[in-house]
Order: C-alpha cells, then sequence, then structure tokens
C-alpha cells in the first residue's frame, strides 16, 4: 500500500462528469428525459464540488464501501470456519437516532461510526444488514436472491420511507431507490420493514450466528422495532459482538482514509497556528475555542472532532478541562487540544504556548523537556513496538528528565517508578486515530503497530498548584504536545509536521501578529 505519496485528488466540475451524466439518462431514439431525484446527502450530481462519480463519500467510492463489508463479514465467518454445526451468519448494523435538545429543537446529527463506515449512508433511523443465508430477498420488488458469490455475502440498507411532509420539516430523504443508489448495497427495504424481514428470516433459518453489539443498543429505538424479538426467539446458535470485528478492519487505513485524515491533520494545524497568533494576555478562554472552530469550518472540515480542551494556566491539569470559561492572565501558557472533523475522519493535536508571546525560562525549561521526550518516543512508532511498550520507554524518559531536574528524587524512579510517574503524568501516552477520536478502542495497546495504523501521540506532564513536593516557580504548570503519525514499514510519517511546536518558532509566530 503506498500512503501520501500524492496530494489530495482535485474534484472535477467540468464538463466530463456533466457528458457522464448526460450520456446515463440519453437513449438512442427515445425522447430526452431529465431524472430528478432528491437524496438525503451530497451525491456527484447535486455536490460535484465535493464528490465524484462512483465516490459514496468524499474521496471513498462504492468499490472501497464493498470491500470494507466483504472484509468484515470474512472475519466474522474466519472465527467460525470448521465448525460444521454453522453455516449462515447475519450481521445487524443500526444507524444512530435523531437526538434533541428539546422538541423540536436537534441536536447536529452525527452518524454512527461503524455504519457509516460499512454504508457511507448518512440518514439516521437505518439499519444495515450483511448475511449469506439463500433465498432471501433483498428488497421489496426482487425476488429471492442467492447471496453474492464473492464473499457468500447479501448486503441490505432499511432506511427511512419517502415522506414529502417530514421532508418539507427535516429535510430530504433518500428513500429505498436512492439508498441503493448511493450506496451500490444490494438491496433497500423501508426501515418500518425491520421487524417483518427478521421474522421471516428466523422462520425460514435455525442455528445461525447473530452479529450484533446487544450490550451498545445504538439504536434503542430500533432495537425494541424487532431486532431484540429476533434474538429472544433463540433461533440463532449464539450471539456474536460486531464491535471488534470492524475495529479490526477500521484500524488499518486504506490509501483513501490515509489522505482524508491528512487533509483533517493539516486543517487543524493550520488552524491551531492561526489561535496561536489571535491569542493575548487576558484573552476569555472560551475566544480561543470560537477561533479553533471558525478557522476549521473556514477550512471545509464539518465539526469540530470532540469539545476542544482550552486551559490556561494551573487549569492544564484538569486532562480534560473543557469549561473554557476563564481568563488567560499574563505569563501564563495555554494548553489546546482540539482536532477537527473531515468527512468522517478525525484529527487530535495538543499544543502549549505562552500567552504573552515568551516563555519564562521555567516555562521553556519543561517545555523543551518534554518535546525533547515527544521526540525519542515518535522514533520508536514503528512496527517493532506497541502503544504500550511505547508508554513505559516514555515513562522511563519522563523520570530521568524530572530527575535531572530536581522535581523527581532518584530513589523514587527506581522504588515507584509507575506511581510517581503517574504523579506527573496521568494519562496514557497514545491511543488509535480515525473516524473517531479514540478510534477502535477494542484494540489491545499491546497489540505491535502495524503499517497502515494512524495514532496519536502525547506525552506530557502536569504539576499541579498544590504539588508542595517540587519547587514553588514549578507549580500549576501543565505542558502536552500532540502530534498525529501514520504507521508505516519504517519510520512513521508525522502527518501534523506542519503544526508548529519548536518554542522559538512559537515565539516567533506570537511575534509577528499584526
Amino acid at each position: 500500500m503506498e500512503y501520501l505519496k500524492d496530494p489530495l485528488p482535485s474534484v472535477s466540475v467540468g464538463c466530463c462528469n456533466a457528458l457522464r451524466t448526460f450520456s446515463r439518462l440519453f437513449r438512442l431514439n427515445q425522447p430526452l428525459t431529465i431524472l430528478h431525484r432528491n437524496f438525503g446527502q451530497p451525491v456527484a450530481q447535486t455536490h460535484p464540488h465535493l464528490l465524484k462519480q462512483g465516490e459514496v463519500t468524499p474521496f471513498v467510492t462504492k468499490e472501497e464501501y464493498s470491500n470494507r463489508r466483504h472484509n468484515v463479514f470474512k472475519l466474522a465467518l474466519d472465527q467460525f470456519e470448521g465448525c460444521n454445526n454453522v453455516k449462515e451468519h447475519i450481521m445487524i448494523f443500526p444507524s444512530a437516532s435523531r437526538l434533541y435538545m428539546t422538541i423540536p429543537i436537534p441536536y447536529p446529527f452525527r452518524q454512527n461510526t461503524d455504519f457509516l463506515y460499512l454504508s457511507g449512508f448518512q440518514e439516521a433511523d437505518s439499519v444495515l444488514i450483511l448475511h449469506n443465508s439463500q433465498n432471501v430477498p433483498v428488497s421489496n420488488s426482487t425476488p429471492n436472491s442467492t447471496p453474492n458469490s464473492r464473499s457468500g455475502m447479501t448486503s441490505v440498507l432499511f432506511v427511512p420511507r419517502k415522506d414529502p411532509y417530514a421532508e418539507l420539516w427535516e429535510g430530504e430523504r433518500s428513500g429505498r431507490e436512492g439508498a441503493e443508489e448511493i450506496t451500490g448495497v444490494d438491496g433497500a427495504y423501508n426501515t418500518e420493514d425491520l421487524r417483518h424481514f427478521l421474522q421471516d428470516y428466523s422462520k425460514e433459518h435455525s442455528d445461525y450466528v447473530i452479529w450484533y453489539d446487544a450490550e451498545g443498543k445504538v439504536h434503542p429505538q430500533l432495537h425494541g422495532a424487532g431486532i431484540e424479538d429476533f434474538i429472544l426467539q433463540g433461533k440463532q446458535k449464539c450471539v456474536e459482538t460486531t464491535t471488534q470485528k470492524i475495529h479490526q478492519t477500521r484500524v488499518i487505513k486504506s490509501p483513501a482514509e490515509a489522505q482524508l485524515m491528512l487533509k483533517s491533520v493539516d486543517i487543524a494545524s493550520e488552524s491551531l497556528e492561526e489561535v496561536m497568533r489571535f491569542s493575548y494576555p487576558m484573552v476569555n478562554e472560551s475566544y480561543l475555542h470560537a477561533k479553533m472552530e471558525y478557522e476549521c469550518k473556514l477550512r471545509d472540515a464539518q465539526m469540530l472532532a470532540y469539545p476542544p480542551v482550552v486551559a490556561g494556566g494551573h487549569r492544564g491539569n484538569t486532562i480534560h478541562y473543557t469549561k473554557n470559561n476563564q481568563i488567560v492572565s499574563e505569563g501564563e501558557m495555554v494548553l489546546m487540544d482540539a482536532g477537527c472533523e473531515y468527512h468522517g475522519f478525525c484529527s487530535d493535536l495538543t499544543r502549549t504556548w505562552p500567552v504573552s508571546g515568551r516563555f519564562s525560562p521555567v516555562q521553556r525549561r519543561l517545555y523543551e523537556m518534554v518535546l525533547r521526550i515527544q521526540l525519542k518516543v515518535i522514533s520508536l512508532c514503528t512496527p517493532q513496538f506497541s502503544l504500550e511498550q511505547i508508554y513505559v520507554y516514555m515513562l522511563h524518559l519522563l523520570g530521568d528528565e524530572l530527575v535531572s531536574l530536581g522535581l523527581m528524587k532518584p530513589k523514587d524512579k527506581t522504588t515507584d517508578f509507575f506511581q510517581v510517574g503517574s504523579a506527573f503524568y496521568p494519562h496514557h501516552v497514545g491511543h488509535y486515530l480515525g473516524m473517531d477520536v479514540h478510534d477502535t478502542p477494542t484494540m489491545s495497546r499491546y497489540t505491535k503497530l502495524q503499517p497502515g495504523m494512524i495514532i496519536a501521540i502525547e506525552p506530557g506532564v502536569y504539576i499541579p498548584k498544590d504539588r508542595t513536593t517540587v519547587p514553588e516557580e514549578y507549580r500549576g504548570i501543565a505542558i502536552r504536545i500532540e502530534d498525529n503519525l501514520l504507521i508505516t514499514d519504517s519510520e512513521p510519517i508525522v502527518l501534523s509536521a506542519n503544526c508548529v511546536k519548536d518554542p522559538d518558532h512559537i515565539e516567533e509566530i506570537m511575534a509577528s501578529k499584526s
């Protein structure tokens, strides 16, 4: 696999796409009919500035989505290889539901990650089913079918019915035909047909394996609208969770996914630098939060990837500080942990800088310590090591550095290493990154890194203001430096290399403010 060899392809809006559309609509010796169809998400016909023909979501084609479905289904089959009493499998992936602050005010909708990964379909209240059973209709309008010969799998979507009144208020829906056209699944039903489909399936089959995240209950309403009864009938051999199988496929990024991640990281990197330029003594943390969101969206991110940490001074010692409502005083540093979501892929960066424009001697001493540790840790992000091994190595480095600064006693490093180390650094050094910020959490940190993985690496140091065991000048300081890395066969690619972190460069940026 070749990653990041070329820049993101530009999306053509020229005559070629128009000619392709025209040729599809035109039939020789027939009057030309212009087809009008509304979709519930961007498609190439309606959003040529976002998608090319054949893409379901930006840069990801129908073929890639089909490969994802086949790959995750094959993992399910492989688990039961050799079990002669299990022949059939049915995998159920619900979408997210629409949530409301208060009726009728919705929260911004974000699709369930696993459902989106396998289908690319962006509407709420939908279900994707993958199965390898014989004689199961793929849609209301088609006869019984034989599973796809490639892996013995058939893919079926259940989507909200076209409803002019609902669409007047909530926006357009794709409907069954639109869902098939967008995603390339084998067939589609209306969502209300789910219960009937599962009832018929259970009547015609037995000793099958149900794959479903029963504990997570991604969509409680759909769970109660047929899925729960389907499980309780008990005709299956067993119920297995889908989570680990899909995480095994999601953790390795395709070239298209790596390009999307690079774009997401680039947006966040540029935006963070603009936030640095914008910051000044006595600024409200909420202004920096707003500036980050503005800059990300100005560069085509759909949203921030998570509520950012914008912590002035000692508040950076609260790892997930998100109140972001205090004033950053003269002489304090800002610790900002922020990222954006770009067409389903998340960046996750942290930078720490002096709001007044220059590091104090103590601040620079600690900052350069963290930066030295981070650069050494990044060099270990290769297939020879796991995240857990890198974490242990980082703690040793941190211990040595703290001893050299007189912040930790040498005997503490040897006698109670992890306890003392965690007092200055209470979280892990890294996590997987992708469609979710803490991506594929069922993948063990003890697993050796593999080419195609993308990870976040975030060493730091945290010294609460009441830490009386250290000199007073160090108290209340928090520093974290986080970068996003693509694992390769050799050394990692630092996707966030353009995000300034050298202390001299940070001071130059702060001095260049207009």
